[in-house]
């Protein structure tokens, strides 16, 4: 079988992607199984590597070359979309044009995604602020490729050996989140994860949703019914397709050691419900996938951190986990 050919997006400039780019080309034991193409700016990084000690990419390719070679390629390289001044900009702030930046190599990812030129992509970590500085008013890459690519149902979802979480809701504000809930919703997510699952672990999982009010609103004692006006019937309505769903479970017992090990994967209603327990077991080992594109995608599960970037201490590892994945699930 040949490697798939995974596009990998840089990430904004002023961050720690180009960093962690860099460390993946590099990266043999991801080499060995799929075809990373970082897209992104071949100047920009040369100067990070540079200035990290990281090793320069031995292959660049223009969008001319890309077109032509995209399908016979079978080692590391950057698609270099020219277009970012890198030597007029100074790294680990993030500004407009970083945003802008950032955003062009995730639509030039997603076209080469939908013209099959690649198999998947993996994303490294936008900047909220910069993207919204820049015009471009998505909370999240999530966002960007449900749109792009049309997905009639999405949802993110974290994948790690640890736990598997994924979202009913995500960059919304807390006060958004319950007239958001709807059966269908959190219905769509339960089958979306199922089958991810399945074709990721090679069996059928055991999922758990969580409530939404403390201690699952403890027979309607906390809470406005949610629990009972729409999660269990979301619940019921996924028990009776066939698939293996309990809840909803008290989200503050949810996570505990021994009940991980009898679930595979959680249905989570909010972003911090399932984050805050994914981060303190999983953080450098964790992937963000948007479940219900045409083409997988995968992404690292931490932000640009600015403060420490270009400076050689990011740690690669999450990109590597979410190549890795990303090329799993495109074969499989």
């Amino acid at each position: 079988m040949s490697k798939p050919l995974i596009a990998v997006t840089m990430g904004d400039p002023a961050g720690v992607g180009p960093e962690i780019c860099l460390q993946l080309l590099a990266n043999e034991s991801v080499s060995a199984v799929c075809t990373p193409v970082v897209f992104g700016d071949a100047r920009l990084l040369s100067r990070c590597a540079r200035q990290t000690g990281l090793p320069t990419p031995k292959r660049i390719l223009s969008e001319i070359e890309w077109a032509d070679q995209c399908s016979a390629l079978t080692e590391p390289a950057v698609l270099d979309l020219f277009g970012f001044d890198a030597d007029d900009f100074s790294p680990g702030i993030v500004s407009a044009r970083t945003g802008a930046a950032g955003f062009r190599y995730v639509e030039k990812s997603i076209a080469a995604a939908l013209a099959h030129q690649v198999a998947a992509v993996a994303t490294a970590p936008l900047n909220k602020e910069a993207l919204y500085a820049a015009g471009i008013m998505y909370p999240g890459h999530t966002e960007m490729f449900a749109e792009k690519m049309a997905a009639e149902r999405s949802c993110m979802t974290f994948f790690s050996e640890i736990m598997i979480c994924s979202l009913v809701t995500v960059h919304i504000g807390y006060q958004d989140v319950v007239p958001a809930l709807t059966k269908e919703r959190i219905l769509d997510v339960i089958e979306l994860t199922a089958e991810a699952v399945q074709r990721v672990r090679g069996k059928k999982p055991r999922i758990a949703v969580c409530g939404l009010n403390p201690h699952a609103g403890e027979h309607g004692l906390f809470g406005r019914g949610e629990e009972e006006i729409i999660i269990q019937p979301a619940i019921a309505a996924a028990r009776a397709k066939g698939h293996l769903v309990e809840g909803p479970l008290p989200p503050d017992t949810a996570f505990i050691p021994s009940k991980r090990k009898s679930v595979d994967a959680y249905i989570c209603l909010y972003h911090d419900q399932a984050l805050i327990p994914l981060k303190a077991l999983a953080f450098d080992t964790a992937v963000n996938t948007t479940l219900g594109l045409p083409v997988p995608r995968t992404s690292v599960d931490h932000g640009t951190a600015c403060d420490i970037a270009w400076r050689g201490k990011a740690n690669g590892q999450s990109l590597v986990e979410a190549v890795l994945l990303a090329a799993k699930m495109a074969q499989g």
